[in-house]
């Protein structure tokens, strides 16, 4: 009985911070959003770049959304870096009237290597911000609008609202626009009510000039948005939440896509678990408390390993550990709930949640492979979707 309810108690230990971190955050996702004054010009130059690698089914679409937004104040240039590029994507995008940067480096791939490039070529141009959209994405039509009002309000760093575009596509989609909701819009609205920094989910994001000059975006891990963020914090710098527009990317709907796409998100995040928690939590030790919420949601375990290991609890007979599972699994039901009204889910959203167990086990099929990936250096691999086909033949056509 003694090294079951040892057994019990680890069991908990992994998952004990990720439950203080999911209520604090749902918490926070409550509070009314705070209305800003402007207390600065709009930056004079705005940049949206693109990072592209093998894009041209999916770039024009990308830029025509840009295209059809509402206009700033600012001079917006439209940029695409094509980076190791084996297609067409750069004339592609030069024909869409987009500005094309063409970056070959067989040694250094992935898209924390591109954005570099990009961003010191754009200072060196002279560009007060950037903007940061994936060349699948399409962003709603107050996009550019609604992030130079955040830099007018002092964001030296900003993210908005990114779910999914293709979310009707397949099950497995709409399960991943129900997590997104979760991820990327709940949980930065609950750190921005907090008054946190609320991170950086890789799309829909921006900097300012000072940002980039202050923090070089030298980040060039499979995650490197995780990886910035985190050299963002250290250095006093928060992002704001921009929660009045929204990108949507398209995700995969294979089973191998898919498998392609999370190994890669969430082993890349396995490995900044590891080479950050210790660093966070002996900075926090020494009292730089601005680290400890950076620090409790690296300890969040993906969210679908976190309920299988409350699950797990429930039958190993430690009645405190048990209680505990019950209360952390009505924690992560409220926090997707909640998620789903902040974000404005449907009841078809809520029930795709009927097939969460399956997926929870899908999920546990692939720790290997995640555990392979968080060992790896960065490489931009990139996913297929279904759309590309479509897209292609749209743009083809027109």
């Amino acid at each position: 009985m003694f090294w079951i309810n040892l057994l019990a108690i680890c069991i908990a230990l992994l998952t004990v911070f990720g439950t203080l971190e999911l209520i604090f955050i749902t918490l926070g996702g409550l509070f009314p959003m705070r209305k800003l004054e402007k207390i600065r010009a709009a930056p004079k130059s705005l940049a949206v770049v693109i990072p592209a690698h093998n894009e041209e089914a999916n770039i024009t679409r990308t830029i025509k959304s840009l295209q059809s937004c509402d206009r700033p104040s600012a001079a917006v240039s439209i940029v695409v870096i094509a980076d190791n590029c084996t297609d067409n994507t750069a004339e592609v995008a030069q024909q869409a009237s987009a500005q094309v940067l063409i970056r070959h480096n067989e040694q250094q791939r992935g898209k924390g290597y591109a954005l570099d490039e990009a961003f010191s070529q754009l200072l060196a141009q002279g560009i007060e911000a950037v903007l940061i959209i994936d060349a699948d994405t399409v962003v709603e039509r107050n996009f550019l609008q609604a992030s130079e009002a955040k830099f007018c309000q002092g964001a030296e760093a900003l993210q908005c609202r990114y779910t999914v575009l293709n979310a009707q596509d397949s099950l497995r989609t709409q399960l991943l626009n129900v997590a997104l909701l979760a991820f990327n819009v709940l949980r930065p609205r609950g750190r921005e009510g907090w008054k946190l920094s609320v991170g950086i989910s890789g799309n829909g994001f921006g900097l300012t000039k000072n940002t980039l000059q202050t923090v070089p975006y030298t980040a060039n891990s499979v995650v490197e948005d995780l990886e910035y963020h985190l050299a963002l914090v250290r250095a006093n710098i928060k992002v704001q939440f921009v929660d009045n527009t929204t990108v949507k990317a398209d995700m995969p709907v294979s089973g191998k896509g898919v498998a392609t796409q999370r190994t890669r998100w969430e082993g890349g995040r396995f490995r900044m678990m590891r080479e950050h928690i210790p660093s966070l939590l002996f900075h926090v030790l020494q009292g730089k408390f601005r680290l400890l919420e950076p620090l409790l949601e690296l300890c969040l375990l993906p969210l679908a390993l976190h309920v299988f290991l409350l699950i797990l609890l429930l039958p190993l007979p430690f009645l405190p550990t048990q209680l505990y599972a019950l209360f952390g699994l009505l924690i992560v039901i409220i926090h997707v709930l909640i998620a789903l009204w902040i974000g404005g889910g449907t009841l078809r959203d809520l029930q795709v949640l009927l097939i969460a167990p399956f997926y929870i086990l899908w999920k546990l099929m692939l720790l290997p492979r995640l555990f392979k990936t968080a060992r790896k250096n960065a490489s931009w691999i990139r996913t297929a979707r279904q759309s590309d086909e479509k897209i292609k033949d749209d743009s083809e056509r027109s």
